[in-house]
């Protein structure tokens, strides 16, 4: 059994590869041509069931739906000051259609944040990160959600990660997730406590694949 990862978010990919050390885990454009999904939808879980779905049924297309699973991941931040948002918009809360490079976007993200956080007289909001993720087999569609609570602050501090992640501090720590050792957000992430769920389906696939 192979796992096709539904992105291209080459963080994302690197640290789902690094989780399931012992499967062969190829990015989707490993194998197929880059298409369009439409995440219309409401949640985390709809958005990653969109994901692995139509990843799947190009699979399905091709005839390797017997080779492979699709795992997809949704995930992104809520802030309370900011009535929860961005939510499942979190990897396009700025993005006006003028940016393609994914680290500009994420850097416009922060600075919004930034912003509407300074507008209300703030300088950091409790915070916290969901991830979903969801696998699409021949066998079914299945998912799992993971979360890591802490707060947002008004300024960016680190050179590790992606995303929010240099202006998030998870909860029992004093520095960004940025600034933290990748060992240690391989321990405590959103993404990593979804995985460790969504494992156990992975190892009972595996075993009629």
């Amino acid at each position: 059994m192979k796992i096709l990862l539904a992105t291209s978010n080459h963080g994302k990919v690197k640290e789902i590869k690094e989780f399931f050390k012992d499967y062969q885990i190829y990015a989707f454009g490993d194998i197929l041509e880059p298409f369009e999904i439409e995440e219309n939808g409401t949640t985390f879980q709809q958005n990653a069931i969109i994901k692995s779905n139509a990843v799947f049924n190009e699979l399905k297309k091709q005839g390797l739906d017997d080779e492979f699973i699709t795992l997809s991941d949704d995930s992104g931040i809520s802030i309370q000051a900011l009535n929860w948002r961005p939510g499942v918009f979190s990897a396009r809360y700025s993005d006006d259609g003028t940016l393609s490079n994914r680290d500009e976007i994420g850097a416009k993200n922060r600075q919004k944040v930034i912003y509407e956080l300074h507008e209300m007289g703030l300088n950091q909001s409790y915070a916290f990160y969901t991830a979903c993720m969801a696998i699409t087999s021949k066998f079914g569609t299945f998912n799992a959600h993971g979360f890591m609570h802490g707060k947002v602050i008004d300024e960016e501090k680190g050179d590790h990660g992606f995303g929010y992640d240099y202006m998030f501090i998870p909860n029992g720590f004093d520095k960004t997730t940025s600034e933290l050792d990748p060992s240690i957000k391989a321990q405590i992430s959103h993404r990593v406590h979804a995985l460790k769920l969504i494992s156990y389906i992975i190892k009972n696939l595996a075993k009629i694949y």
